[in-house]
């Protein structure tokens, strides 16, 4: 479409582009037709589109996937994309909705989806936050941004651009730079370049396991003054910091630019306090009481001898709500040796030998979730909800299932806990209705007892 079409186009649908929304228009069809590309649409995909203002990403998309959803800000564009697709609606879906608030969780009933988007200027960062963090649905993302962000994104160490935004980007997705387009592309002109950037998600591993919450603490802190001294910035005594910069390899008055990306999770696991930082990596040697099908300990044997002969044993899950009633759901580590990758109960592990399934509970919220459960005044303590018998689908453990409410943050690690969040309790059943193949299979049994109980 050319500049002319598109001016004519925006008049006869009584739309003035607005500066406040940052409204700059596609206007080169070549160019959206190449952007969709690097998506790789595929037929069974369901791709979400960001500000499709009047469709010139769009329309390129439409046959190419299974169903399309696009989030509007404007009112007055929403009317247009629905008159303009109307011939293929039961494959889009347009919704009126600002992309900063969207909430994103009942993306994940569908299953894994694509995002793409030309994002206005002054809200990228919060549209990226909102979408990008984990835990999050997007598997694959083609955005166009500032090209003075885009930079930041990817942005190397000892650089002006390298910063938080970089950071945090860079520890969760593979992020590259493919192109950038000039004011001509767009009506009305911006007065900056533009870039397009293509994210997949960072491969389990190439970064050791870390604290996602503490890891963003210490990098607010360490950039809260750019020119300040690393050490100063976080607050730490000089021996203390002497010794982590001799560990890390950096200079003892360096600046937190001059960290890679790498050096910071070092640093974020040296200076973390998390409980699974004192476990051991392998835990096959953990000793359990093996029990009979009355839940009594006839023998203790190793973790690994309990999983390779399917020996019952104990094990405890803990719900935890918030106060609007949602629950926490983790995803489990790569690491796990048992349903890597699925979603499971906020807290969940099995019984020491000789410890009681009280104890677990208590232990094991501490250690996954750094939450203790002491009743605090209008917050439920720790409840024991059902008992649930040893079956293949619990791993022949013997669960008692507890709840509690917690109103403070949690704090997880990456070697136990990839990801967490808390759920509304229709969209769980939901979920697991459509997609029970995400979930541990001892979930779901823990999940049919809580509905049972409510």
């Amino acid at each position: 479409m050319s500049n002319e079409g598109i001016k004519k186009l925006l008049k006869g649908i009584d739309v003035v582009p607005s500066r406040e929304l940052g409204q700059n228009f596609l206007i080169d069809d070549s160019f959206s037709k190449w952007i969709v590309d690097q998506l790789d649409p595929q037929p069974e995909d369901v791709i979400i589109e960001i500000g499709p203002g009047t469709g010139a990403l769009s329309q390129h998309l439409i046959g190419r996937c299974r169903k399309l959803i696009l989030i509007e800000k404007d009112r007055r564009l929403v009317d247009h994309l629905r008159e303009k697709f109307a011939d293929a609606a039961e494959q889009v879906e347009i919704l009126n909705e600002d992309a900063i608030n969207f909430d994103k969780r009942p993306l994940f009933v569908v299953g894994p989806v694509k995002l793409i988007g030309n994002l206005p200027y002054s809200a990228a960062t919060p549209i990226m936050r909102n979408f990008l963090e984990q835990p999050t649905p997007v598997s694959r993302a083609v955005l166009m941004l500032q090209k003075e962000v885009a930079e930041r994104i990817v942005a190397v160490p000892s650089t002006k651009a390298f910063g938080k935004l970089g950071l945090r980007m860079q520890a969760e997705w593979q992020v590259d730079l493919v192109r950038t387009a000039g004011p001509d592309l767009f009506h009305p002109r911006p007065k900056v370049d533009s870039s397009i950037i293509v994210l997949a998600p960072r491969e389990a591993g190439t970064l050791p396991y870390f604290s996602k919450r503490f890891f963003d603490e210490l990098t607010n802190r360490g950039f809260a003054q750019r020119r300040k001294l690393l050490k100063k910035n976080l607050g730490l005594k000089t021996e203390v910091w002497n010794e982590l910069a001799a560990k890390l390899e950096v200079s003892e008055t360096a600046r937190a630019e001059e960290l890679s990306l790498r050096q910071w999770v070092d640093l974020t696991n040296d200076l973390d306090d998390h409980p699974v930082l004192d476990l051991p990596e392998d835990s096959s040697g953990e000793v359990f009481d093996v029990v009979d099908a009355q839940d009594e300990v006839v023998k203790q044997a190793t973790r690994g001898e309990v999983h390779r002969e399917g020996w019952r044993h104990r094990a405890v899950h803990i719900f935890v709500l918030n106060k609007k009633g949602d629950l926490y759901l983790q995803q489990r580590s790569a690491l796990k040796d048992r349903h890597p990758g699925q979603w499971d109960s906020s807290a969940a592990g099995h019984l020491d030998a000789g410890e009681d399934y009280g104890q677990a509970a208590v232990r094991e919220l501490y250690e996954e979730l750094m939450v203790k459960p002491k009743a605090k005044e209008g917050e439920a303590g720790l409840q024991e909800l059902a008992r649930i018998e040893a079956c293949e689908e619990t791993g022949w453990e013997f669960v008692r299932l507890y709840s509690c409410e917690v109103s403070g943050k949690i704090r997880t690690h990456g070697r136990e806990i990839a990801c967490g969040a808390y759920f509304p309790i229709d969209l769980v059943r939901l979920w697991i209705k459509k997609q029970p193949e995400d979930f541990a299979p001892g979930f779901i049994e823990c999940f049919g007892c809580f509905e049972g109980v409510g």
